[in-house]
């Protein structure tokens, strides 16, 4: 059995993220300044339906096409996209903590944090192309990766920061495992 090493990759930063707004399908990355680190020429390039993960793919791999793949998108929020925290605490703020205390809750109208996790349980679990792999996606699909490779709660997705740009390098000869490294 051939390895399978995948880098999973979060989006650069957004406007959104930066005013505390939920994303939206059409927010782009903000312009980066430094160059991306390079990726090998055998790598191959995954990355969810946004913009903002397939501008970042296309800054990280210049020399190599990304291909869409519709399990990494980020979580549905629903009738929640584009909405800042501030103007759902005011509005909606029992909404806002439910959802946030509890991973089975979608009061958006959207994915729960549940639902998520088993999206990407479905696409880990299906992945078994050899070689070497970059996924762009988001901060809520990686946070459902650790959780669910780790077998942690549901809930301790909260403690979970995800930065622009930051990785998680993961591998598969049989089973997936985190890989920490330098």
């Amino acid at each position: 059995m051939k390895a399978i090493r995948l880098t999973l990759v979060c989006h650069a930063l957004t406007q959104a993220q930066k005013t505390g707004r939920l994303p939206t399908p059409k927010d782009g990355m903000l312009a980066l300044v430094q160059p991306p680190v390079a990726i090998g020429p055998a790598m191959q390039v995954l990355t969810a339906p946004e913009r903002r993960a397939c501008e970042t793919a296309a800054w990280l791999s210049a020399q190599t096409q990304a291909r869409v793949e519709p399990a990494l998108a980020d979580c549905d929020l629903g009738q929640w996209q584009g909405l800042s925290l501030k103007q759902l605490q005011a509005q909606n703020p029992q909404a806002l903590s439910e959802w946030l205390d509890n991973p089975h809750s979608a009061p958006h109208g959207g994915e729960s944090f549940a639902q998520l996790c088993q999206r990407v349980a479905a696409w880990l679990a299906a992945f078994d192309t050899p070689g070497e792999w970059l996924a762009v996606t988001h901060p809520m699909v990686i946070r459902a990766v650790l959780v669910q490779l780790l077998g942690c709660p549901l809930s301790t997705h909260q403690r979970i920061d995800v930065l622009p740009l930051s990785r998680l390098e993961l591998s598969f000869a049989g089973q997936w495992r985190l890989r920490l490294g330098a």
